[in-house]
């Protein structure tokens, strides 16, 4: 499968499985494909993927967003943008890195694939990449444990390269 920016995926349970994050959203809810999460490449390792869980729960968000912005003046880790012709809140604060091998499959309505503007898709990975930055400057913006992640991520990665 080509993973492509813009677009949202669904992703294996195998991959929860073995995070174990407890930050992490629960991949399924009530037997279906929740929720949905963009893709956006890592800028410096291509084999990784930044993903962001995408929420229709927006006035949940709005809020939270207005305590941030008063508290700090503004808030870049909630984005509430369009997404299949209905507001929804990307959640910067809590994504996670991921490697194609856990992508299960695009999201689709009505059996085609649903991508987000492009305006929309620079705002998220602007944000993305402030906030990761500021991450890495010991000011923790995302809930999961993304360090964890991303080691256990390389780790299979170079197992993967040689083993070739």
């Amino acid at each position: 499968m080509e993973i492509m920016q813009g677009y949202s995926y669904h992703i294996k349970d195998e991959f929860f499985d073995m995070i174990q994050d407890k930050y992490l959203m629960n991949n399924k809810e009530g037997g279906n494909y929740r929720p949905h999460f963009l893709a956006i490449q890592d800028s410096k390792m291509k084999e990784l993927y930044w993903m962001i869980p995408i929420s229709s729960q927006v006035e949940k968000y709005k809020i939270i967003i207005e305590k941030k912005i008063k508290r700090y003046g503004k808030c870049n880790t909630i984005i509430i943008g369009k997404f299949a012709g209905k507001d929804n809140a990307f959640l910067i604060q809590n994504a996670f890195p991921i490697t194609k091998k856990y992508f299960d499959h695009i999201h689709t309505v009505d059996n085609k694939p649903i991508t987000i503007h492009n305006q929309l898709n620079r705002e998220l990975t602007i944000n993305l990449r402030e906030v990761l930055a500021m991450y890495r400057r010991g000011i923790h913006l995302i809930f999961p444990d993304i360090e964890n992640i991303q080691r256990k991520l390389e780790e299979e990665l170079t197992e993967h390269r040689e083993c070739r």
